[in-house]
């Protein structure tokens, strides 16, 4: 089993997203059923936010959920991602819904934006692949504002074959790339991390302490910056 210093040395990098690669997962992420999963994420992680809160999502892929989080339309969203296409693909689908998200280039290790400029963050399926991970949460921590709280929901490594089996059934795909999914979300288990995992990398962060809740393949880990004193 990885311990927590095995995760936080540097990491081999994952396959680049880009191009042909970042349209498929586009296309596997946007089907009629995934977008019904992101609109229904997206009322229920809004509700308990208050009117106005400038929210950052990291790693937005084809920015599904960051543009359901703009569609409430009592929030102001921005999307980070390392890959241009992907900027490009999330942009765009932005523009088709008619929803103002700010898709930005740029890596989780050093955002390009200001100490304290955001009130919440979001990160979905995509901490198992940063490089260096309590980086990565120092990053979160200095964005956020006072009282703010970082999110990351992701693979847990302890998660069986057979919750694989379940989560790929429910997205709706076509038989090959429903094989294709079930067979990458096995590789992406041997990278996800554990709870215990996660703790370990909180304690070592600015964050010191985090909440993990496990459910399904998933893990949700809550990370709060102290409000000003």
């Amino acid at each position: 089993m990885k311990t927590v210093k095995d995760v936080a040395q540097k990491r081999f990098r994952m396959p680049s997203m880009e191009g042909r690669t970042a349209r498929w997962y586009a296309q596997i992420r946007g089907t009629a059923i995934q977008r019904e999963v992101y609109r229904r994420q997206a009322a229920e992680f809004g509700a308990n936010l208050p009117t106005g809160a400038d929210i950052l999502e990291v790693a937005p892929g084809p920015g599904f959920f960051a543009i359901e989080l703009a569609r409430l339309g009592s929030f102001r969203v921005t999307g980070l991602d390392i890959s241009r296409s992907f900027v490009d693909i999330a942009s765009e689908n932005a523009r088709q819904a008619g929803v103002s998200v700010d898709f930005q280039h740029g890596t989780v290790e050093s955002m390009p934006f200001g100490s304290e400029s955001f009130d919440v963050i979001v990160c979905q399926a995509a901490f198992k692949n940063f490089i260096r991970p309590i980086k990565a949460l120092d990053e979160m921590h200095r964005v956020l504002r006072p009282g703010g709280t970082a999110v990351i929901q992701d693979m847990n490594h302890e998660s069986s074959g057979a919750a694989i089996d379940e989560e790929v059934a429910r997205m709706g795909l076509s038989p090959l790339n429903a094989f294709m999914t079930r067979r990458s979300l096995g590789m992406l288990r041997l990278r996800a991390l554990s709870s215990a995992q996660f703790e370990g990398l909180a304690a070592d962060s600015a964050f010191r302490t985090c909440s993990v809740q496990a459910e399904g393949i998933g893990l949700e880990v809550r990370l709060q910056k102290p409000a000003a004193s």
